[in-house]
């Protein structure tokens, strides 16, 4: 018995002196005032409404990857930018990744992503024409931001990360489009993307904070929901309805991958009067709310990366 008792130690002390180690770094907890200030930008007049091909958007796309430099985000390219051509146009989204921790489950990943356009200008309100795009959606580019910074920090995801920024998404998701065929071409191995669209305003009659387009595609609601130890995410009967699910970058990514790639949202146009409107602007958000979903999110997509297996699945047909 005492021999045996003795090689079990050996065993056990060579397996914990083998074992990777992972430097964790300090959990952080994201602000409203980091998230209003990355918004102001980003909606500001100065960004002309960030249309695909302007200078408003090449500058948006510096600051992205200026933050992302600072955070230790590095490129998934060359460089941030996943450059191509929109007819004359030179088009853009910019990507950042995070490597796993794990040396097998850092050759799966998952992808969070938001488009960073938007439709430059409107119909004048008050001889204000430009269309800024606050809630739509310098929100979800911010939360992106945030989660890069979170995840950036934190160095605990056994599975890559990749932050992507889209371009073109007003013109018809062309900017996912693109990047999603390239992955796929790459044969990139795409676990979940999560989508995150209009998460500056919160609902005010629904037991939720946000609600996942193609709800009953998958489970991620239900995983979500178990990793947050809450309800945080709801099913929407407008987005059911208006086919949510294929409006945004999310889709592109499901066409290509044919895995869990869904938006996460907050806004499913009941509760906010301004889409594609020269009025979406930073007064109408709440900071406070939107620190409090991405801050309730993060903790989630931290699960999702250390899954031991796949738990997120695609419903079979029925």
């Amino acid at each position: 018995m005492k021999k045996l008792l003795a090689l079990i130690i050996v065993v056990l002390a060579f397996s914990c002196k083998n074992e990777p180690k992972v430097e964790v770094g300090p959990k952080i907890t994201i602000t409203s005032d980091e998230l209003k200030e990355a918004v102001t930008y980003l909606s500001s007049d100065e960004l002309l409404g960030r249309d695909t091909g302007t200078q408003g958007i090449d500058d948006a796309a510096t600051y992205i990857e200026k933050q992302f430099e600072s955070y230790g985000v590095k490129p998934y390219f060359e460089t941030f930018r996943d450059n191509f051509k929109l007819d004359s146009l030179d088009a853009f989204n910019v990507v950042g990744v995070i490597e796993g921790v794990d040396e097998t489950l850092k050759n799966e990943y998952i992808v969070i992503g938001a488009h960073y356009d938007h439709i430059g200008y409107g119909k004048p309100v008050e001889n204000d024409s430009i269309a800024n795009g606050a809630n739509d959606n310098a929100t979800g580019t911010a939360g992106v931001m945030a989660m890069a910074k979170y995840f950036a920090t934190r160095k605990n995801n056994k599975r890559s990360i990749l932050f992507a920024l889209f371009t073109a998404e007003e013109r018809g998701l062309l900017g996912s489009k693109h990047l999603a065929e390239r992955l796929k071409s790459d044969s990139l191995n795409v676990y979940t993307m999560v989508n995150l669209e209009m998460i500056g305003v919160p609902f005010k009659d629904r037991d939720y904070q946000a609600f996942l387009t193609g709800y009953e595609l998958s489970n991620m609601a239900e995983k979500m929901n178990a990793y947050a130890g809450s309800k945080l995410i709801g099913f929407s009967e407008v987005s059911k309805k208006y086919r949510l699910f294929m409006r945004s970058d999310n889709y592109p990514f499901y066409d290509q991958f044919k895995t869990p790639c869904q938006t996460l949202s907050s806004c499913d146009l009941t509760n906010f009067d301004f889409y594609h409107h020269v009025d979406d602007e930073i007064e109408l958000m709440d900071f406070n709310f939107m620190a409090n979903l991405i801050n309730s999110t993060i903790p989630v997509i931290e699960t999702m990366s250390n899954t031991p297996t796949k738990e997120i699945v695609m419903h079979e047909a029925e």
